[in-house]
């Protein structure tokens, strides 16, 4: 019967340590500081908060001369911090840079059921269709700005030596009024029916050979770079050339993969989409860029953050361990002063309070010099990915002041675990055998 009840206390007991972290790590920050406010109340006013605030800042005081079982305590939490941060940094800056390709007033038009433009193909006639609907925005000469678009991949040598999969995208005229945002930064445009390439500073960053003046290969031909643009999102990973170049070279003929275009309104979304809907001769779905892209980075972007949160929970664990033996070997040696302090009359309460706050003052300090680390070392570092619908995809890591407030969380949780056995160990101790064996 007493085995039994120790299972249940022990299921209990986890139960509530999982409910607690769960609401700790997804509740904002307005919630914790006002729970912060509460806790800082109690010490400063209270009987049993003033005697925990006083063995608190005895066992801080005492740090200095147990500065290396401490400093595991630090160094652990730190390395969970920074893995956990720099993986979620890595999901972030992709979703940052593929959500931020799009607008609400320009939109994208693909056949229907294709999912990404590399599995879409539509007719010349169908192309035209589109292109004539109201909602599409005239330049002053009457023409519609849309851009119907060809997507291709290429291989061309990494700028590590290895082979890669670059985006050759094939545009029209158009193209640069649909995207106002995009700047050319060096060289100048691809010349309609030349075999030319403007390349974005992201492609040319990750491959080798696009530097403008540079030829190279592409379908069996020869290209030349003549300039750089710059974007600031997943258009800068791609490279630009004349779509009806691109489409013969890759046996393509007149068809297209998408239509990009501006709309007259923001707004003007679904009255586009009732147009083409009502059009019997298209078989075609439209939505905003804003949104197009935003749903090719959520898959990704899910799987980065669950490997992070996968990855920063198992070390986090290690990390918790090594607080359980450095905390216990503190209450160890601080038997016979903990026991002094129950003697006098300080309670049960404040030598849990005063244990747990030294462990989540450590494990503070080890997340803070985590996400240090992880700021410096990651924020803005650049790598590239494939992504389902386009090729490979120049991103940077994305470092933000979020992520950091997740990692501090983090950490407070691992010291949270790391010291309350710890301290309910120090609550317990007899106080005549501690003094004894002391």
């Amino acid at each position: 019967m007493n085995v039994l009840k120790k299972i249940l206390r022990g299921l209990l007991l986890f139960v509530v340590l999982a409910a607690f972290l769960a609401i700790w790590i997804f509740s904002p920050w307005p919630v914790l500081l006002g729970v912060t406010a509460l806790f800082a109340l109690w010490m400063a006013f209270t009987r049993s908060g003033r005697q925990a605030a006083s063995v608190t800042l005895v066992g801080v005081s005492t740090l200095s001369q147990r500065i290396g079982a401490s400093s595991v305590v630090v160094i652990g939490i730190a390395g969970v911090v920074g893995v956990l941060v720099a993986l979620l940094a890595m999901a972030e800056g992709y979703r940052h840079t593929v959500s931020n390709s799009g607008s609400e007033d320009t939109a994208i038009v693909l056949r229907g059921g294709s999912s990404a433009e590399l599995m879409s193909v539509m007719s010349r006639e169908q192309i035209n269709a589109i292109e004539r609907a109201p909602e599409i925005a005239r330049d002053a000469e009457g023409h519609p700005l849309a851009s119907a678009e060809i997507v291709v991949s290429a291989n061309l040598p990494r700028a590590d030596g290895e082979d890669g999969s670059a985006t050759l995208r094939g545009v029209s005229e158009m193209a640069w009024a649909v995207r106002p945002t995009l700047k050319l930064i060096d060289g100048r445009k691809f010349e309609t029916g030349r075999r030319e390439l403007v390349v974005g500073k992201g492609a040319q960053r990750q491959f080798a050979g696009l530097e403008p003046g540079k030829e190279l290969r592409l379908g069996n031909q020869t290209w030349t770079v003549v300039g750089v643009f710059e974007s600031g999102d997943a258009m800068e990973s791609e490279m630009w050339a004349d779509a009806e170049i691109v489409a013969s070279t890759y046996r393509r003929g007149s068809s297209r993969a998408s239509v990009f275009a501006r709309l007259n309104n923001p707004g003007d979304i679904n009255a586009f989409k009732a147009t083409l809907e009502a059009d019997p001769r298209l078989q075609v779905e439209a939505d905003t860029t804003l949104g197009y892209f935003s749903r090719q980075s959520e898959a990704l972007s899910k799987v980065l953050r669950i490997i992070g949160i996968v990855v920063g929970s198992i070390m986090a664990i290690g990390a918790i361990f090594g607080a359980l033996n450095t905390m216990f070997a503190t209450v160890a040696s601080r038997a016979r002063e903990i026991a002094t302090l129950r003697a006098i009359g300080f309670r049960g309460m404040p030598v849990v309070v005063a244990v747990m706050l030294e462990t989540m003052l450590l494990a503070a300090i080890g997340g803070a010099l985590g996400g240090l680390l992880a700021w410096l070392v990651f924020n803005g570092y650049t790598a590239s990915t494939v992504a389902g619908g386009v090729a490979s995809l120049s991103f940077e890591f994305k470092v933000s002041g979020s992520l950091l407030w997740e990692g501090l969380k983090w950490a407070l949780a691992i010291g949270f675990i790391g010291g309350l056995f710890p301290a309910l160990r120090a609550a317990s101790l007899p106080v005549t055998d501690a003094l004894r064996s002391a």
